[in-house]
Formats: structure tokens, sequence, C-alpha cells
């Protein structure tokens, strides 16, 4: 299978840590005895949501990243609130299971834990089944993030093809349950094309993930004789994270299977772009211009039949001024379908760059755009980070082994915590003040007649 991806790469990652936090008792020697209170579920409630809340804190994890270590701590005092965490996954109470997930992922983001996330990929996968098993909404959803995650910290392998093989049956079956909550069974969908994309060797497999995707978003196509508007659902969301899905795992495919998939879905996506859901119609034009890009990679002539009805309808999308539509969709569509008309009529894409500590990235294709932001999804702010030192992701855009550099250089590319601030101060007033004039021009405007 022609993956662009490294199987036997080395990773590198912070240390391991053994072993659990202890739980510590106090006895009291001398003076006078008195009654105990019996230890009661509350108390251990509220104690247990305490502990959780000192280990948890996702905006220490999210905002901060990798500056944790250096500002508040030790890799040793990450790895401890970290083992804190998982021990908590498991707890009796769904909030601090939900706050427990959300924080370890949160870490997993914003660092790269090969070693230490190595030796404990057994308990994790276990909490992470459990609670998409018999977790609510929001808890399957915040599983179902950290399993993306920690695929992407192990990378390619055999122990990322154990977790898939552990999860993915789950994730295909809430993904397919009519009965479960639509966030959570987009999450899933997402957590299950990022996993797949990650650690999927057998071929039988990623042919089934596709077809498990496939029979979501094909609900939202046209009926044939059909012109109308597709209106938009509550399970519209959920339609398009199983599209941006299945594309991603498009992008790995044998030719064969590409070539099917094109015969089969060419003609019948471009009705997407009629629905009235501007993040389907948007979804669905990065697809088209993917999709475009994979033909005409295996056919430097390849034809579309229906190029005059496409790209006139392209064209209309580009320069759609509907008043009953929002300003800010209007200006993010148009601005996403003039790069797709490009590449549709003229085989061009926009290249992007995107700067990462002292490196840089070129954007300069449809397949490598799609995959960034479907690891930006995952990993938010901390992509970044990854992109500079995770070795699967690296190997995925092409950027050679990690640059190594020493601590005085990344102390002098880090903005501390006042800098930001300052930063932050600066540009609300300067937004304050914009808005002020804009106000009182349209006062004076308004007195004049």
């Amino acid at each position: 299978m022609p993956k662009n991806k490294k199987r036997n790469a080395p990773h590198r990652g912070g240390g391991g840590g053994g072993g659990s936090g202890a739980a510590t008792s106090a006895a009291t020697a001398g003076g006078p005895h008195r009654t105990v209170q019996p230890f009661s579920d509350e108390d251990a409630s509220i104690e247990t949501m305490s502990h959780c809340s000192g280990y948890s804190d996702p905006s220490s994890f999210a905002e901060d990243g990798p500056e944790v270590l250096d500002e508040e701590g030790t890799q040793e005092d990450l790895e401890y609130k970290l083992k804190g965490l998982i021990d908590l996954t498991i707890d009796k109470s769904a909030k601090t299971r939900q706050a427990a997930l959300e924080g370890v992922k949160n870490a997993l983001s914003s660092k790269v834990l090969y070693e230490f996330i190595l030796e404990r990929r057994m308990t994790l996968t276990d909490s992470i089944e459990r609670c998409l098993k018999k977790g609510k909404s929001d808890e399957q959803r915040a599983a179902a993030a950290l399993a993306s995650v920690l695929c992407v910290q192990l990378g390619p392998g055999l122990e990322s093809e154990e977790i898939l093989k552990t999860l993915g049956p789950i994730l295909k079956k809430i993904i397919c349950d009519g009965t479960a909550s639509i966030q959570a069974r987009q999450t899933c969908a997402t957590c299950f094309g990022v996993c797949c994309f990650i650690a999927t060797d057998d071929i039988t497999e990623l042919y089934s993930a596709l077809e498990c995707l496939e029979t979501i978003f094909t609900k939202s196509y046209l009926k044939e004789k059909d012109t109308s508007v597709i209106s938009s659902t509550p399970n519209t969301v959920l339609h398009i994270s199983s599209l941006l899905a299945w594309t991603l795992l498009l992008t790995i495919c044998p030719i064969s299977e590409v070539k099917k998939k094109l015969e089969l879905h060419f003609h019948k996506l471009p009705s997407l772009l009629s629905c009235d859901d501007v993040n389907m119609r948007i979804a669905a034009g990065e697809s088209l211009a993917l999709l475009f890009e994979l033909a005409r990679g295996m056919e430097s002539d390849f034809f579309y039949e229906d190029m005059d009805s496409l790209t006139q309808m392209l064209r209309a999308l580009a320069t759609d001024g509907n008043k009953h539509r929002a300003k800010v969709d209007k200006r993010k569509q148009r601005s996403v379908f003039r790069d797709v008309l490009r590449a549709v009529e003229e085989r061009d894409f926009p290249t992007e760059t995107v700067k990462f500590g002292p490196e840089r990235m070129y954007i300069d294709s449809w397949v490598k755009k799609h995959t960034y932001d479907t690891f930006k999804e995952v990993l938010g702010s901390g992509l970044q980070y990854h992109l500079q030192t995770n070795e699967f992701l690296r190997s995925v855009f092409e950027l050679g082994p990690p640059v190594m550099l020493d601590a005085a250089t990344l102390k002098t590319m880090k903005i501390s915590r006042f800098e930001r601030h300052l930063y932050n101060s600066a540009a609300f007033k300067a937004r304050t003040k914009a808005r002020s004039k804009c106000r009182d021009k349209r006062a004076d405007v308004g007195e004049f007649f």
C-alpha cells in the first residue's frame, strides 16, 4: 500500500516513569480520642473531584503547551500529574472520568511523551474502551478524542494496530448507531478516520473503514431526479465528519481502489454543493478538489464529463451574494470556492506557508492541506510542537528528522506569559478603538440625514 509513512521509524519522546500515585494516610498520636465519622460516598466524591481538578486543568495544557515544563516544573512533575489523571479515568464519577480523559488528551496534544505512553498504552486503551462502551455522549467524545491523540503519539506500528484492533469495532458501532448522540458519532467518525490513517496495515480493513464512512455521508446525496436544495438535518454534522474522514483515508488507498471510488462518487458528490449548510458545502467543495487532484495524478489528461455544469456551480458559490446567508458564512465560502474553482479549472493550488519554531512547511496540494487540517483538528494548538518533534508527523509531511535545538535557542523562541498578555491587551485595545471610530462614523451619517 503506497503510504507516505515509515512503519518502522524510530520514535522520540519523554523519559518513562513507572508506577502510579499512592494514597497517603495520616494518624494522630496522643491526645484525647474523638469519635470518627464513617467516610461517606458523598465525601469520596467531593475528595475525588478536588483531586481531579488539581490534576486536570485543560487550560494549563492547551494554553501553555510545552512551556508548562520550563515555567512550572519538570518532566517528572508532568508525568506525575498524568499518572494521577490516568488513574482517574476509571473513577466512579462520570464527570471525573470525563475531566481526566480531557486532561490527558490536552497534555498529549502539547507534548511528545512516547516512552511514558508506551508503558501505559494498555491501561489507557482499556479506559477508553470502557468509556466508549458505558459512557454518555460527552464522555464518549472525550474518549474518542484521546484515542486519536494516543495513536498520533505512538505513530504507525504494532502498538497503534493493537489500539485500533480493540477500539475500531466499538467506534464503528457508535458511528452506525442511530440511537447514539450525534455529537458522539461525529467525534467517533473523525477518530476512526485518524486511527485508520495511522495504524491500518491490512488493506481489507482500510476498505471496510471506507465503506463504513460511505454509508453515513452518502445519506446526504440527492436522490435521482431530485433537483431541490438539500436541507440540513441534525445528522449533517455527522455526515460532514464522515466525508472528511473518508477523504483522508482515500489519500492512502492503492490507485485501483481510488479509481473505483472516483467512478462511484464523482458524479454524486457535487449534489452536496446545494446543501443549505455552509460547512457541508465547503467540505464537499474541498473533497471535490482533492478528488480532481488524485484523478489528474493518475491520468494527466483526465476528463470530467459534467465539467461545464460543475464549474458553473463552483463559480456561483465563489461569488455568492445571497442576502439570506450570514456575512461570515458568505465570506468564508467565497474564499474557499475561489481556490476550489482554480483547482478544477486551472489545476492550480495557492501555496500556504506554515511556520513552527525555526522551520517552515509549504502546503502545496489539496492532499497535504486536508491532512494538515485533520491533524490540526485533532491536536489544536499543539500541532506546531508536534511538527517539530513528532517523527510520525514529520514523516507524513516529509519534513525529515527533527531539528535539534539547544536550550538557549529554544528559550529565545518562546514568548513569556506576560509578553503574551501584553500582546493580547494591545490587540484588544486596537480592535476596540477601531469599533469606536466605526460607530462614530455611523452616528455622524445618521445625524446628517
